[in-house]
């Protein structure tokens, strides 16, 4: 906890934020020890966090060129990578601004929030459907709409305003410390300052781009950075983006939930959702919604994405399939589920095969999805033989065979390492008792 802030407010010291550099660091490289990257940094670690805090303590940090590539699944996108020492510095300004930031936004904003995501998102909208229909005793219609190139289109000075806009509002209210305002529990002055640094940067001044030029024939230019306007876009991929995305839509979230009065309004990211009884109604607010963002957020709607769904015969969202009183998988989305597991199926090893059969299982015990999950699993025939289910596909599991195979073959591995406690014949009498035990219990 920091020290007790004086009537001017906290003052972060160099001591305070060499620490909170060395914890960002740590939450940074989770799930990224075996990178290149991480490890080069790793090597000279109190050398690249002190040269780091010095930069930021004498406010001359600047960001480091990122790298660029474009990926494929599951859908086509340009991604820009910041580089490690880059997302040490997002980390902390996470650390420091996520819970002011996350006290402004309403409850139905579903994305890259804490306790909230994908899954939370599908069951406040089926709430809303519940709701608004009277649990299904009336016609109920939901409006579906989406921004286009959302990312692509931000205005980085308009998104600076809003975020300093939002530190001042915020900074005498109530912190997450207990009897402190904000500016009593952060350095505002010092988030003043970040915040500048990450919001104005123009991902694509001095980028290292990865790949061919191919890679960018199919991207929709609607898609990419590179023909955005002067001024305009965040880099996908940075932990800043996504929480700047939501501050940036909170000003049209707020005009909804205020203005228009919309009840049962949710958003994920740049798709959002509108449920009423009255279809008329939500055709009569779509031109209102369309020269709203394009006057103050300066962000187009997409046409093609503009649909009311007759909640009778179900509304997709987020990956899902909305019907009365029940969810299913959506099409694409089980596509590319049995896509991926029958290639992991086909090359992954054991245990990553396992884990991926156990995610997917537990993501489809949240929807209806009980024939779907006997029929399809039942065909995967590398995972029967591997091990087994539990009733009704609830968890897969390693049979004891697969696990006394995998354990032989890590001593002979050892054996070739010379590292192996056992003999060589050591190991053979334990094929053979595992070879036996299987038989036996195949009789």
């Amino acid at each position: 906890m920091p020290p007790h802030p004086g009537a001017s407010g906290y003052h972060l010291t160099r001591e305070r934020l060499m620490q909170d550099l060395y914890r960002s660091y740590l939450e940074a490289r989770r799930h990224k020890r075996g990178k290149p990257y991480q490890m080069k940094f790793e090597m000279h670690l109190e050398d690249n966090l002190s040269e780091l805090c010095d930069e930021l303590w004498e406010r001359t940090y600047a960001p480091l060129p990122s790298k660029c590539f474009v990926i494929k699944d599951p859908t086509l996108r340009e991604v820009f990578a910041a580089d490690f020492r880059d997302r040490v510095v997002h980390h902390l300004y996470y650390k420091y601004t996520y819970k002011m930031y996350d006290q402004t936004l309403i409850e139905d904003c579903y994305s890259c929030r804490k306790g909230k995501g994908t899954l939370y998102g599908v069951e406040r909208l089926a709430h809303h459907i519940k709701v608004e229909s009277h649990n299904y005793t009336r016609d109920c219609y939901v409006l579906k709409m989406d921004v286009s190139g959302y990312f692509m289109h931000i205005n980085r000075v308009r998104l600076l305003g809003l975020c300093l806009q939002t530190q001042e509002k915020m900074a005498h209210r109530q912190s997450c410390i207990p009897g402190r305002s904000w500016r009593e529990a952060i350095d505002m002055d010092f988030v003043d300052y970040l915040t500048r640094q990450i919001v104005l940067l123009n991902p694509t001044a001095y980028c290292h781009i990865y790949g061919s030029r191919k890679d960018w024939a199919h991207l929709p230019r609607s898609k990419s950075l590179y023909y955005s306007d002067e001024g305009c876009g965040l880099p996908i991929g940075n932990l800043t983006s996504q929480v700047f995305s939501n501050i940036y839509m909170n000003v049209f979230d707020q005009w909804m939930k205020r203005q228009l009065k919309c009840g049962h309004y949710g958003r994920y990211v740049d798709d959002f959702y509108v449920v009423s009884t009255s279809r008329q109604w939500l055709t009569d607010i779509v031109d209102r919604i369309t020269d709203f963002l394009w006057t103050e957020l300066g962000l187009t709607v997409n046409p093609e994405k503009t649909i009311i769904y007759n909640v009778k015969y179900g509304v997709p969202f987020l990956g899902c399939y909305l019907k009365m009183g029940r969810t299913y998988v959506e099409r694409k989305s089980w596509r590319h589920m049995r896509q991926h597991l029958l290639h992991e199926q086909e090359y992954a090893g054991v245990l990553r095969l396992r884990s991926v059969v156990n995610s997917y299982l537990g993501l489809l015990r949240h929807v209806n999805s009980y024939q779907v999950t006997q029929q399809f699993f039942c065909t995967l025939k590398r995972v029967q033989f591997l091990g087994s289910f539990a009733p009704y596909k609830r968890k897969f599991e390693l049979s004891a065979y697969t696990l006394d195979t995998m354990r032989i073959q890590g001593y002979l591995r050892m054996i070739d390492e010379e590292e192996c406690p056992l003999e060589y014949a050591d190991v053979e009498v334990l094929c053979h008792e595992y070879v036996d035990k299987y038989l036996a219990t195949k009789e």
